[in-house]
Order: C-alpha cells, then structure tokens, then sequence
C-alpha cells in the first residue's frame, strides 16, 4: 500500500524488451539508500506498483530494476516509457508512517488524459476525461491518484474532472512537465469503489 506522496523522482536508465514484447524491464535510478530496498520490495513508478528483480549503485548513484508485464504495459502509460522518462517514485507504507494522502494501492486502474492546463499565478489547474465507468467514482472533494501522486478533485463533469496543483507538488514531481494531450495514469479512490460496489450488492 502506498500513500500517494512522492518520495523521489527517478529516471528511467535502461529498458529491454523481454519474451516477445510481454515483458519491460526497466532500470530506474534514484536517490533511495540502496541498502534498504531488498529484492521483493514495492516500489509505485508513476502509480504503478513494481516489484524489484535486483538493485545497486552506479556512478553513486542507486538504481532498482523492476519488470512491466503485458497487462501494466496495455492498461498504463508505461507502454510508453523510455529511456530518460522521468518516473514519480513512492516507497511501499510501512506501519508507523505517516498518511500524508490517502490509501492507495498502487494499482492503476487506467488512462486518464489531460484536456486543458491553465497556469494561475500560485498553483496550475488541469482538466482531465478517462473513461466512464472509471469516472463514475470521481466526485467533487474526493481524492483521486494521478501519476502516483495523492490529488483531491476540485470540479467534476460527467467523464471530465479538475485539479489544483501547488507549486511545492509541481516543483517535485512530474507534473509541471504535463500538458494537453498527456496520458497519466489514474487510480480511483478505494472507498468510492467499494461504496458503488455495496450500492450494486442491495
């Protein structure tokens, strides 16, 4: 579980295509001790919980390898990573820590893509549209994971929704770099999933 506050960006450093396009195996390289991340650990690369094959340092700087399989790679932006593609970076949610955002599982649900950008004098409001049955559990207030980042959903209408980004949030992760026409990837909110579902169940 994650909590939806990026700890660091990384960069992607090495990608290589493995079983007949089924398999990405990346090597991102980051600013995390290499001696805490052990192979097995979780690791959520733009909302997009990875697991680490293997880790090391480089030229001092660390770097984890992570695979992407078919079905991240066809239902996430990460079909579209390369090398030099910047990636917002979580560590899994230890108890004790703090819950900054909310509970995210680091489970993309899919694409939501960015309509409008428009820069305010203290912060950058951006429209985005996703699919409707994704929409459906985005409300006005409630929280929502764009990226891998924790975002609290200012306007809705029908399949479009907005944001407001701090200029803290836009300074340390990708997001100052979005504009119209970007893919992120989205994950809605596991409490309005299990609401609609119970809604369903009576």
């Amino acid at each position: 579980m994650f909590t939806g506050i990026v700890t660091d960006v990384g960069e992607i450093t090495r990608l290589n295509q493995v079983a007949q396009g089924q398999l990405h195996r990346m090597r991102i390289a980051c600013d995390y001790d290499q001696t805490t991340i052990a192979d097995g650990a979780s690791i959520a690369c733009n909302g997009v919980c990875l697991t680490v094959v293997a880790s090391g340092k480089e030229e001092g700087k660390t770097w984890f390898d992570v695979d992407a399989a078919a079905e991240t790679l066809g239902m996430t932006t990460a079909r579209h990573w390369g090398k030099g593609t910047s990636l917002n970076l979580e560590r899994a949610l230890k108890i004790g820590d703090e819950l900054g955002g909310h509970i995210v599982a680091g489970h993309a649900d899919g694409i939501a893509t960015i309509v409008r950008r428009d820069d305010l004098p203290d912060m950058a409001r951006f429209e985005l549209k996703t699919v409707r049955e994704l929409a459906r559990f985005v409300a006005a207030k409630g929280s929502v994971t764009l990226d891998g980042v924790s975002l609290t959903v200012n306007t809705v209408d029908d399949v479009a929704f907005s944001v407001l980004i701090i200029p803290h949030t836009l300074a340390v992760t990708t997001l100052g770099g979005w504009k119209a026409g970007s893919e992120v990837n989205i994950e809605v909110d596991l409490m309005a999933r299990y609401a609609a579902r119970l809604s369903e169940m009576k």
